[in-house]
């Protein structure tokens, strides 16, 4: 497999094995988001979608916070000075950095330590895992300046998260939900200390991208397309999906390590 190698300008990107880092890395502003940063995080989630050497990705940010929003000075200030069409402009690019990490392939891990408010609480949100830590807060920000809580898809995903109600009470109100609550209510995973955050994360994506790569992708797939299913529906579809999977050398190797009472070494074919 061909190595991986962006060079953003507005976060960070390493890699260690087949996993992916991305760094949110404006420590002195608590990682805001900019005009720039959404469209350049948007690009890649896009392009990895054809990046067979990375099969996991890890998202977090630097300094002992998450991500704080959209920056207030950088992206608010402008948008009040911008005509309807611009306004729709950057709110659907804003959903196609949701609708990018959705759609690509590998499973995204969330690493949420300090503020995750705004457009950051939205990106641990569309990851397909989050690990928090007990000084996590996480706040959906936008009725605090004037915004419906409808953002990047909040109105339909955190429901499906943390249920309808809890979902409504933080979007009317925007107050933080504390560590505590996102761990009991089914929003973060689990929760990890601190210094154990960022090893915690790659160690849970190094354990998945070393699995069947196809079928994880194949998983998330499913897993996005079957809210809007009826249940007969999405067991016509999972078992289409399978039998795909069962197409696949990973699975042939699985059951040969099986036979042979070894550990299966998954190649994503």
């Amino acid at each position: 497999m061909t190595a991986f190698a962006p060079t953003p300008e507005h976060f960070q990107w390493s890699s260690s094995g087949r996993v992916g880092l991305i760094t949110l890395n404006r420590p002195e502003r608590k990682n805001p988001l900019t005009f720039e940063s959404y469209a350049e995080l948007r690009d890649l989630f896009r392009t990895l979608t054809t990046v067979e050497a990375v099969r996991a990705i890890v998202i977090t940010g630097a300094g002992g916070n998450f991500c704080s929003g959209g920056d207030v000075h950088e992206i608010i200030g402008p948008l009040t000075r911008l005509d309807p069409q611009g306004l729709l402009n950057f709110t659907q690019m804003t959903g196609d950095l949701v609708k990018a990490m959705r759609h690509c392939p590998q499973p995204i891990v969330a690493a949420v330590d300090g503020v995750c408010a705004g457009a950051g609480a939205i990106l641990a949100m569309a990851a397909d895992f989050r690990l928090g830590t007990p000084r996590a807060r996480t706040a959906f920000l936008f009725t605090r300046v004037g915004l419906a809580g409808c953002d990047m898809g909040a109105c339909a995903l955190l429901p499906r998260l943390i249920g309808q109600g809890r979902a409504a009470e933080l979007l009317y109100t925007g107050r933080a939900m504390s560590a505590e609550e996102g761990r009991d209510w089914g929003f973060f995973n689990r929760l990890i200390e601190p210094e154990q955050l960022a090893a915690e994360a790659l160690t849970l994506a190094g354990e998945i991208a070393g699995g069947p790569t196809f079928a994880h992708a194949m998983t998330k797939k499913m897993l996005h397309q079957e809210w809007d299913m009826g249940i007969d529906a999405a067991i016509d579809a999972e078992a289409q999906a399978q039998a795909v999977c069962m197409q696949t050398e990973d699975f042939r190797r699985a059951y040969r390590a099986f036979v042979a009472r070894e550990k299966p070494r998954f190649e994503g074919n």
